[in-house]
């Protein structure tokens, strides 16, 4: 009985289980089924005219191209960071390690026009790159940068603490073997952190795909050349055509959940390859 007793701490399964599935219910499934109903009020040929539209095939090619492009870089730099954070001291570290929530804690909307005035052909940093050839604001490498700016916190604080747990005396002890620092990165830490880097990466392509506030300004909203997927969403939700916003809501999410699918798998397959190693 007392062992029991310590292992239903919470209520019991059935109570749990009904709280979990209200819960997911209300957040997830039914606005879900709502989303996939509306878009059936289209026949099958109104449903492909609208999400084949040129317009719409461009902002998908922006959306999940930028936010692929924005994913891989966090999953660089972001790795890169969070290695900096975590093995060294310097001056200066928290403040650093604390500007990493800044995209968490800000407004996507100031992200937007902070970015936008900043990478303008005028601003701070958008006036010597244009000098350069070089224009951000108002081009799908701002859509990009926008994006990796909002996708690192991702990364970094997910690779974090499996970094903070990795003995550092597994790799002092390859050195000392006579494993070269690329070797001890291939063998030792890379396999460690990869589950955790595909995980950053996943939240940072999954944040990255919806994002609209931050894009908005510093994308410039040309049709055909940077309009993203979200925008065509809203433009139909301002023009009464609900059917047709759902219909390219759909395809989105479709893609996503896709493209989350297979990287789940590959999380798993890495993992469980790692494990029998």
């Amino acid at each position: 009985m007392a062992r029991s007793r310590a292992k239903n701490v919470l209520p019991g399964f059935g109570l749990t289980l009904g709280f979990t599935l209200l819960y997911l219910s209300l957040i997830v499934l039914i606005p879900l089924a709502a989303l996939l109903l509306k878009s059936t009020s289209l026949t099958w040929g109104q449903f492909w005219g609208v999400v084949s539209n040129p317009r719409v095939l461009a902002a998908y090619r922006l959306s999940f191209g930028a936010a692929l492009g924005a994913a891989l870089v966090n999953a660089l730099f972001g790795l890169l960071l969070a290695w900096v954070l975590v093995r060294y001291s310097f001056p200066g570290r928290r403040l650093i390690d604390a500007l990493v929530d800044l995209p968490f804690a800000l407004p996507t909307a100031v992200a937007g026009i902070t970015l936008t005035a900043l990478f303008a052909k005028t601003g701070w940093l958008g006036a010597p790159l244009h000098a350069l050839g070089i224009d951000v604001a108002y081009t799908p490498l701002g859509v990009m940068i926008a994006l990796t700016f909002i996708g690192l916190p991702f990364v970094v604080r997910t690779v974090q603490p499996v970094l903070e747990d990795l003995a550092a005396e597994r790799e002092e002890a390859a050195a000392m073997l006579g494993a070269s620092r690329w070797q001890t990165l291939r063998g030792i830490v890379l396999p460690e952190l990869a589950p955790a880097l595909v995980t950053g990466f996943a939240l940072a392509f999954a944040r990255a795909t919806g994002e609209y506030g931050s894009i908005v300004f510093i994308s410039g909203n040309m049709p055909m050349k940077t309009e993203i997927a979200p925008l065509v969403i809203i433009t139909k939700l301002e023009q009464y055509d609900y059917a047709g916003a759902t219909a390219v809501a759909v395809v989105m999410l479709a893609i996503s959940f896709t493209l989350l699918l297979v990287i789940n798998l590959l999380q798993g397959w890495s993992g469980r390859r790692h494990g029998e190693a």
